[in-house]
């Protein structure tokens, strides 16, 4: 990891190196932290923030489906994570904003813990790799089925929630696949380890709907938007497994994987075992917008 300069903690610029928390912090144990995650891109107008009040708007959701009461505003944790990148000189990099209960008690209930509210940015690239950017990424289907709403609110991007990623994740990559795709509890398709899912099938665009369970993505959302006005039909319904392993083309998308291509799940090549010519169309678009080379999609840029 290349680590900043400074992080923002509670209003106030520290040291990387003084980010710390007690080891009593009540997150550690029980998970109480919602988060947030926003890639800065460098453009030809200097660097831009993508969508940044719509994923900060989600973080208070989040916040509010816990019950966490965060002491700040969508305008000042805007301004929040526009300050850290700018302090700390970046041109790209990935900006993590967290709210999580600190120590002061311990037990399952954190309301006695203070709220700590941090916007952390570090340079990172393709979190799948640059090649699986370009040739696609092979995926397992998981044997750890995604969690639904009667468990965890699944709404809220909570690092709760997470647990459940992490093991489909050491999972596919034990059995040599770079990402898991995980199913809901009725065995529909649901979403990978930390990504949405598409698939594309005799022309249409197609991804599970909110009720699979999914966390409603910000690039997922995006992806949904360009198809429309590039015409690509586009439909969410549930999709099983089979579906996919038929499916003519398949990618995932993301703040951290962006629009990553699948080109095999469980041992079977999906379409010509590549990227496809929607995604390759889709994701062309996508990073044309995010490096600031198309006005129309100026108003999902945050310039710096």
């Amino acid at each position: 990891m290349n680590k900043a300069k400074t992080i923002w903690l509670n209003g106030e610029l520290i040291p990387w190196e003084q980010a710390t928390v007690h080891i009593l912090t009540h997150a550690l144990h029980y998970g109480t932290a919602v988060f947030e995650s926003i890639r800065c891109y460098e453009t030809s107008a200097g660097p831009a923030l993508f969508r940044t009040r719509e994923h900060m708007q989600r973080l208070l959701n989040s916040a509010k489906i816990y019950q966490m009461k965060i002491p700040y505003s969508l305008d000042e944790l805007y301004a929040a994570v526009k300050q850290v990148v700018n302090v700390n000189e970046f041109k790209e990099c990935y900006v993590r904003p967290i709210a999580f209960y600190g120590a002061n008690e311990m037990g399952v209930n954190p309301r006695n813990n203070p709220v700590y509210v941090s916007c952390i940015a570090w340079e990172w690239g393709a979190y799948l790799g640059d090649k699986g950017i370009e040739k696609g990424i092979r995926c397992k289907i998981s044997s750890w089925q995604r969690l639904d709403s009667r468990m965890l609110p699944v709404l809220a991007k909570a690092s709760a929630n997470y647990a459940n990623s992490v093991l489909a994740k050491l999972e596919a990559v034990d059995a040599g696949f770079d990402e898991a795709i995980m199913l809901n509890s009725n065995g529909w398709l649901c979403e990978g380890s930390g990504e949405n899912l598409f698939i594309v099938k005799d022309g249409t665009l197609l991804t599970p709907p909110p009720s699979a369970g999914a966390l409603v993505g910000i690039t997922m959302n995006s992806v949904i938007g360009i198809a429309r006005d590039m015409g690509i039909p586009f439909a969410t319904r549930e999709l099983t497994r089979e579906e996919l392993f038929l499916a003519d083309e398949a990618f995932m998308t993301g703040t951290a994987a962006e629009i990553t291509p699948i080109r095999e799940v469980d041992g079977r090549p999906i379409g010509n075992n590549g990227r496809g010519e929607i995604t390759t169309r889709i994701q062309s678009k996508f990073f044309d917008i995010v490096r600031g080379r198309d006005k129309q999609y100026y108003h999902w840029l945050d310039f710096l």
